[in-house]
């Protein structure tokens, strides 16, 4: 693998600053030094390559939680654990080579878990076109961030279009992760136990 860099590290937060796709592709996000890091696999593990990414980064920030739709798409979310203005989320379309940032979520904290709705396989529970209803949720993003002190009173938010515009969600506060299998099924995870569904 690439040698890192003084201090990078990855943060466990929601358990999502790993993630893999298909049979060889996976995606790790860094932080904790001057620049977060994607660090990227296209053969199942055996070489790496290291690219760099917009987020925000020091001994406290970087990227925090990597999602990929395919073998090319994906976002990488975080922010500073010690402040709560920094929430980033930057989207890369070569396969985690370049990264854009997004317009700013509208969230305080930093972004502790993404994901996308449509969940990591397809399903037939839905009764329409199958392929309709995947491409309209492909691009859908869902974010929970935490504040600290405590990192006990977070909000999240979505975006329909991996972060060009973006929408609250009311009163959801205090979860570390959320995952779908379908965009008819989501998970909040978080605090004192709770658990929260969340459908589209």
């Amino acid at each position: 693998m690439p040698p890192a860099l003084p201090g990078e590290a990855s943060f466990a937060a929601s358990g999502t600053c790993i993630t893999a796709q298909g049979e060889n592709n996976a995606w790790i996000a860094t932080g904790g030094t001057t620049t977060a890091r994607i660090l990227a696999t296209r053969d199942g593990g055996d070489t790496w390559n290291a690219y760099d990414t917009p987020l925000v980064s020091n001994a406290s920030a970087g990227g925090v939680s990597v999602a990929f739709r395919d073998g090319w798409n994906g976002v990488v979310g975080g922010g500073d654990l010690s402040v709560n203005t920094s929430a980033d989320m930057a989207t890369s379309n070569d396969g985690g080579q370049t990264w854009t940032l997004t317009n700013k979520p509208p969230l305080s904290g930093a972004i502790f878990c993404l994901a996308y709705a449509r969940g990591m396989h397809r399903h037939e529970e839905w009764s329409g076109n199958d392929d309709d209803f995947n491409h309209f949720f492909d691009r859908t993003v869902v974010i929970t961030a935490e504040t600290e002190p405590n990192f006990d009173s977070g909000s999240a938010a979505w975006t329909p279009d991996e972060g060009h515009t973006w929408f609250t969600l009311p009163n959801v506060s205090g979860y570390w992760a959320v995952g779908f299998a379908d965009p008819h099924d989501g998970w909040f995870v978080g605090n004192n136990g709770q658990i929260l569904k969340i459908s589209f």
